[in-house]
């Protein structure tokens, strides 16, 4: 099951980043991943959080707001195993719009946060190669 990816338009101003941040934090919540990409005026903040839900009640209303499901695969921390993922989705012919990597808290473990136009192809695909994939739950103790 894909996991939720909780995405925050933020000003790009001075501060702006560390209010958001801080209101997560304040909120108690965990954030495993993060990846932001800006413009002149606005950055896109993409976070997986122990709690999604809660995430964007601590930043509602004052903030734009998305939950976007993304498929988190789990990897060896090896040369040649986000090759491996790509290939899969690739010869399934899933377009990848875009991604981001992490690591959790076990040693040599590596993930990679996909956003892809097929969810449950990608999932399909990926558990079908023996490539696993995170959910929720799964986020709570990574």
């Amino acid at each position: 099951m894909a996991i939720n990816q909780v995405s925050v338009f933020v000003a790009n101003s001075q501060g702006k980043l560390a209010d958001t941040i801080k209101r997560i934090s304040d909120a108690g919540i965990n954030m495993r991943a993060m990846s932001i990409a800006e413009t002149a005026e606005f950055g896109i903040l993409r976070l997986i959080v122990d709690d999604s839900a809660k995430a964007m009640e601590a930043l509602s209303p004052d903030y734009i707001l998305n939950a976007t499901p993304v498929i988190a695969a789990k990897m060896p921390d090896t040369a040649g195993a986000l090759y491996k993922v790509l290939k899969v989705l690739g010869d399934a012919e899933i377009n990848i719009d875009y991604m981001y990597a992490f690591t959790g808290t076990s040693a040599l473990s590596a993930y990679t946060a996909f956003r892809v136009d097929d969810v449950k192809a990608a999932e399909d695909v990926l558990h079908s190669k023996g490539i696993e994939t995170l959910n929720d739950e799964d986020i709570k103790t990574i």
